[in-house]
């Protein structure tokens, strides 16, 4: 199964628990411990995935672990890369992905959508999403407002974080001095501030079904 099927039915599927979907994309760590490993992992990758599916694959290697993106759902392949990691005796840590995205409200998106395009340098996805096509940086997207809200900051972050984390996350920003400013929307997202009003919001794929 290689379309973009759901996020729903990506986790009901066998093998790929060590696999979370993150908006549009599912993700997985592998702790590796040393640079050594990780880029043993990650030359067995890229083995097992032919070219076609290659271009689907974000890999961010570090010393302490390798990161794993499939930009479609993938379950056949995803299966491969837990298989690879399996084999060599590197388990994944599901609940150390996350995807960040900077959420500009604005009143006329294509006023100013050009202007983050130019400055970023990043390309363009649909009407109101950008993206960094070394997938080095945050997403950038902009969310309509009907009226200006000169005392609300316009610009936040959205966490996307995995569906089982979502709640240890949000625990431990109000135990840092945050609030929960509404959860109208939960479990797709939760609205949250720090002390002086800025707000953030985590958000999961349950609910955009």
């Amino acid at each position: 199964m290689t379309g973009q099927i759901t996020a729903g039915q990506f986790h009901a599927a066998d093998g790929v628990e060590d696999w979370r979907c993150l908006y549009h994309v599912v993700s997985a760590y592998f702790p590796t411990g040393s640079l050594d490993k990780g880029i043993e992992l990650v030359a067995e990758i890229g083995r097992l995935a032919d070219e076609h599916e290659q271009q689907y694959l974000t890999i961010d290697l570090r010393r302490a672990g390798v990161t794993v993106s499939l930009g479609v759902r993938h379950i056949a392949l995803a299966r491969r890369i837990s298989a690879a990691a399996k084999q060599l005796d590197i388990p994944a840590d599901p609940s150390a992905v996350q995807l960040i995205n900077v959420t500009l409200d604005a009143l006329v998106g294509a006023d100013v959508l050009p202007f983050w395009r130019a400055l970023l340098g990043y390309r363009q996805l649909g009407e109101d999403y950008l993206f960094d096509p070394a997938r080095r940086g945050p997403g950038f997207g902009l969310q309509h407002m009907d009226a200006a809200r000169p005392q609300r900051n316009r610009l936040h972050l959205d966490v996307a974080v995995p569906h089982d984390q979502a709640e240890a996350r949000i625990a431990a920003a109000l135990a840092a001095g945050g609030r929960l400013v509404s959860d109208a929307h939960a479990p797709m997202w939760w609205i949250l501030a720090d002390a002086e009003g800025n707000e953030a919001c985590v958000a999961t794929w349950v609910g955009r079904e």
